[in-house]
């Protein structure tokens, strides 16, 4: 199960400058055979549209390949972001790690 879910930690900021790379790294868990992708923002301090931008396509990306892309640990600026753009309905979103963990691992 463990090598099926493979968790990506960001932090900072997450704006234009680095939404690019943020984008490449998400997609390129392709190849490593994950059915998840855990993007864990607990460490993110401010998160623009780019980076917002940057996630849907790697979401679409992933999703195009049979992988789900989730995330958790968001605080309250980037939750505002999601659900001022209606990303809220789009992206699963987890309170913590331990919190998706308890949810995927209850369903297999």
């Amino acid at each position: 199960m463990d090598n099926q879910v493979q968790i990506v930690k960001l932090n900072g900021i997450i704006n234009t400058n680095n939404s690019q790379n943020l984008r490449d790294n998400i997609t390129e868990l392709q190849e490593s055979g994950a059915k998840i992708v855990l993007v864990d923002c607990q460490d993110v301090t401010f998160m623009d549209s780019s980076a917002l931008g940057a996630l849907v396509l790697a979401f679409k990306a992933l999703r195009a390949t049979g992988t789900k892309l989730v995330l958790c640990s968001i605080n309250e600026q980037v939750r505002i972001l999601f659900e001022l753009t209606g990303m809220d309905k789009v992206f699963e979103i987890f309170p913590s790690q331990d919190e998706f963990h308890q949810v995927v691992l209850s369903k297999n």
